[in-house]
């Protein structure tokens, strides 16, 4: 995965991180380039931001590579095989402990200067990096929310290398990362600018959020009457939004899918409401049958857009997953205009059967590459859909796509989406 600049990652970053709207987060950038990417995630989830300050120790002569890292209250975090490996003396050591220590005190008073520091004690702390080498830096800084006494750690970055991301899910509560490449040699590689953040940025950052901080898009507790039944769901209406996407959830799924929550992140972030709601009662769901009776989704689905429309006149879509894919197509075949979009992630629309001729609105389906037997079925349905239709394939993505990056794929891709056509297309 290959990164525009650090604001191109950042806003990628928060779509990975919408399961903690609700958790009343702190979001904290390394300086200098984890903040401009610590700036897009506070701002998608309406929370705080600060700098947490760490500075690696570089090997002498390739400061590129770390063999450890210092951070505020005196954390100190030595990888005592790269010392052994890059031949770093003790003396090498301790000169560039000095001359890192001296610059974490300067940027520590540069950063927090006339503005009081936000407190983490706890509560959930999200810290942010524009990527990782060794891990030192980042080890240390899960170390500092720590001391400062964070209820829990969320690691958060674009790109790492494998072995690093599995040493730090050792260290951190949780540990996000959207690419994990095998050949890595630098974080620079990934991305198309990755030139040097100054300090001006920094706290022009910090500043801009602090004086205007950003306010998540809140969602409101809903009931949904649709076919006869009262469904829990959760409306977000962002200021201004220009259309709603509704979320029909996959079999033995609900509106608390953290895919598909976020998902509707990304789409808030991009200015689109959302409705997620259950399509069955709890004791419905209870019996397996139900979740695979596309009629009776289909059926609710429909009533719940009626529903939708005494909150809202805008343009809708539907957004599918697994059979709920199948049951956004069936509803849409009925609904005729009144859908505008539909969007399938690892769905089931061959259970739409003979419903798929009759939709009209264009239609995106998105499979894993590795969900072979999925995306024989989705090619089978794409032939029988008569509605401007594409057919996604994520490569290396399995039926959840829960690899790194696949699921910010797909919410860029819903987001494309439903974009062009809720919104570019309105007369």
């Amino acid at each position: 995965m290959l990164f525009t600049d650090r604001v191109d990652a950042g806003q990628r970053l928060a779509g990975a991180l919408g399961h903690l709207r609700g958790a009343d987060p702190v979001v904290l950038g390394l300086p200098r380039g984890g903040v401009p990417v610590a700036y897009q995630v506070a701002r998608a989830l309406g929370a705080p931001l600060d700098v947490i300050v760490v500075r690696k120790l570089g090997v002498p002569y390739h400061r590129e590579l770390g063999f450890g890292a210092i951070g505020e209250g005196g954390v100190r975090v030595i990888s005592d095989d790269i010392v052994r490996r890059g031949h770093v003396s003790e003396k090498d050591v301790a000169s560039v402990e000095r001359a890192e220590a001296a610059e974490l005190t300067r940027q520590a008073q540069r950063f927090s200067a006339d503005r009081p520091r936000v407190g983490i004690e706890g509560r959930t702390v999200v810290v942010v990096d524009d990527g990782i080498a060794t891990g030192a830096t980042a080890a240390a800084a899960c170390e500092v929310v720590r001391a400062q006494g964070a209820a829990r750690v969320v690691l958060a970055v674009p790109v790492a290398p494998p072995d690093a991301v599995s040493w730090l899910r050792t260290l951190a509560d949780e540990v996000v990362c959207l690419s994990t490449p095998r050949a890595f040699s630098a974080v620079g590689e990934w991305y198309r600018d990755f030139s040097q953040t100054p300090d001006e940025e920094v706290v022009a950052l910090l500043a801009q959020s602090a004086a205007d901080p950003p306010e998540a898009v809140k969602s409101e507790d809903v009931e949904v009457e649709a076919g006869g039944v009262r469904l829990a769901g959760e409306l977000a209406l962002p200021e201004g939004t220009a259309a709603v996407v509704m979320f029909a959830h996959g079999s033995g799924s609900s509106r608390h899918s953290p895919r598909n929550r976020s998902v509707a992140t990304a789409l808030n972030a991009a200015g689109l409401g959302t409705l997620l709601f259950d399509l069955l009662t709890g004791p419905e769901a209870a019996d397996r049958r139900n979740v695979f009776d596309i009629e009776v989704l289909a059926d609710r689905l429909a009533g719940a857009t009626r529903w939708l429309r005494t909150r809202t006149a805008g343009p809708l879509g539907y957004f599918g997953a697994s059979t709920g894919a199948a049951a956004a197509l069936w509803a849409a075949s009925s609904a005729g205009p009144e859908v505008g979009a539909v969007v399938s992630r690892g769905g089931r629309p061959d259970l739409a059967g003979s419903r798929l001729p009759g939709v009209r609105a264009p239609t995106l389906l998105i499979v894993g590459g590795r969900d072979t037997t999925v995306l024989d079925l989705n090619r089978q349905a794409e032939s029988a859909l008569r509605c401007e239709c594409r057919l996604v394939v994520v490569p290396g993505a399995t039926h959840l796509f829960e690899e790194p990056g696949a699921l910010e794929e797909v919410s860029a891709l819903a987001r494309d989406w439903f974009t062009l056509h809720l919104v570019s297309r309105r007369p």
